[in-house]
């Protein structure tokens, strides 16, 4: 009769023990992530295969979450790629999630290295950068777990937040951005305004300021002109870059950009300087031209000019035709007909 129960006793008390067991693994390798997360900066661990393969790939599921950031050091000179900045926003990502939740171990941070760690990059299946995978709890394949798409990089930190918040459902909270300026350096700002206020009054009671310098006003205002018509804020906004790499032939640069869907910043600021040249020229022709005495000199300033807008205009018009197949059609009256 003892015999008998002993089998029935036996099998629940080795599932209870391998569920023990699995339950101390897994909290081991919380022990370890959070370990190495507090020796990382921002918080983001960096994984090599070895580590993907203990932390990942570990049997479903798992107690934590893992958002990855894949990167290539080798690429971070190619500009239409923002490696480094989103990688920067990443790791801001990171730093304003563990000041939010400073006790939690349900999401990690990582980033892999291509050099380092090309096996990885051939089990998450990732042939393109930038990419960022989400590894949930229950994801039991690499290849199965979640990639960001590329509108979450659009508004950086701020828009990864929207993916991580809706794949995993914890609350990453506001984005912790550093201040531009430092406390110490606020006080040091403030002392030399302080000590300069006396020395401002003085030059201001006596007319010598840069305020009062008409040549500043002018360069201010062909400045604010030009970045206007050139579209600076935009690719400020935008993070637009000045040139692209061909890829036809990677020792070729691109300053201009075929089709409306993308504007580099080379070609704002070729219009743009086009567009200033056009401004300065009636500038010249009605503030300086009519105080020359001698018509001669005029009427040749006056066909120069008109020779040189006509040059820049068409230049726009052919540039604007060129990249979104847009033209200029001339209507004449129908008496002249």
């Amino acid at each position: 009769m003892a015999m008998a129960i002993f089998p029935r006793l036996l099998l629940p008390l080795l599932l209870a023990a391998a569920a023990a067991s699995a339950l101390a693994g897994a909290n081991d390798l919380v022990g370890e992530l959070q370990s190495l997360r507090s020796r990382s900066p921002a918080g983001v661990i960096h994984l090599t295969d070895t580590s993907v393969t203990r932390f990942l790939s570990s049997p479903a599921p798992r107690p934590y979450s893992v958002l990855v950031f894949f990167d290539a050091t080798s690429l971070h000179s190619k500009t239409d790629l923002h490696l480094p900045q989103l990688r920067r926003e990443f790791a801001l990502l990171s730093a304003s999630f563990h000041a939010n939740n400073p006790d939690s171990s349900d999401l990690f941070f990582a980033d892999i290295e291509f050099s380092e760690s090309q096996h990885s990059f051939s089990q998450f299946g990732v042939n393109s950068l930038p990419h960022v995978r989400l590894i949930r709890p229950e994801h039991s394949r690499l290849a199965d777990s979640e990639q960001m798409d590329q509108s979450h990089f659009s508004r950086l930190a701020d828009s990864m937040v929207e993916f991580v918040e809706a794949r995993t459902g914890l609350e990453v909270g506001p984005i912790v951005r550093p201040p531009l300026v430092s406390r110490n350096q606020m006080i040091l700002l403030g002392l030399l305004f302080l000590i300069s206020i006396p020395f401002g009054i003085k030059r201001i009671m006596e007319g010598d300021t840069l305020l009062h310098d008409r040549k500043l006003w002018m360069a201010g205002a062909l400045f604010v002109y030009f970045f206007s018509v050139s579209g600076g804020m935009y690719g400020i906004i935008r993070h637009t870059p000045m040139f692209i790499t061909d890829r036809e032939d990677p020792n070729k640069l691109v300053f201009f950009y075929q089709g409306s869907g993308m504007q580099l910043g080379a070609e704002g600021f070729a219009v743009g300087f086009l567009y200033t040249l056009v401004g300065l020229m009636i500038a010249v022709m009605t503030h300086l031209l009519v105080k020359v005495e001698s018509l001669q000199t005029q009427r040749f300033a006056m066909l120069a000019i008109m020779a040189v807008g006509w040059w820049a205009v068409r230049k726009v018009i052919y540039l604007d035709n060129w990249k979104t197949g847009y033209g200029i059609h001339t209507f004449w009256p129908s008496s002249w007909r």
